[in-house]
């Protein structure tokens, strides 16, 4: 049996528009701007329902049908907003099916994972400490610059 290639995927940026919802939800909810400005992570179920990033999950399930790779999901939960863990998965679950089905890890430690590919548009979290290859995915919000992967396709030119 040939080994299979590791892959984590973050969520947050990378599968999921997480500042799209922040933007809704600050449009939706004025008053919760001066309360979560620093914070948005910890709104009240910022996490439920984000719409996907162009092209994510259509991506997964190409890598997933490769047959080259074993994928995982690896996510921060917000240590604030304890149901974000729960969001996560739920939405993991809708969009997926059993693709991801225990193969899901909360971290804010991803410098601690085995495996070769960490696809993610931060370097927190340990994700540039990463043993594997770091692929920088869209837009780096903390840099405010393109990473070197700006859609799922150039991810998929790599991978496949």
């Amino acid at each position: 049996m040939s080994h299979r290639k590791i892959i984590y995927i973050d969520m947050d940026g990378v599968i999921v528009d997480f500042q799209g919802q922040i933007d809704y939800h600050f449009e939706s909810n004025p008053e919760y701007k001066s309360i979560y400005q620093h914070n948005p992570d910890e709104i009240p179920g910022i996490f439920r329902n984000p719409k996907p990033i162009n092209g994510a999950i259509a991506s997964i399930f190409k890598l997933a049908d490769s047959g080259l790779y074993e994928l995982f999901i690896a996510t921060s939960a917000t240590w604030g907003n304890v149901e974000s863990a729960m969001h996560k998965r739920e939405w993991i679950e809708e969009h997926f099916q059993d693709l991801f089905k225990k193969k899901m890890i909360i971290t804010h430690r991803k410098d601690l994972l085995i495996g070769d590919y960490l696809i993610d548009d931060r370097e927190a979290n340990g994700a540039k400490d990463f043993k594997g290859e770091l692929i920088p995915f869209g837009w780096a919000y903390e840099t405010e610059s393109w990473n070197t992967y700006r859609t799922w396709d150039d991810v998929l030119k790599k991978l496949l």
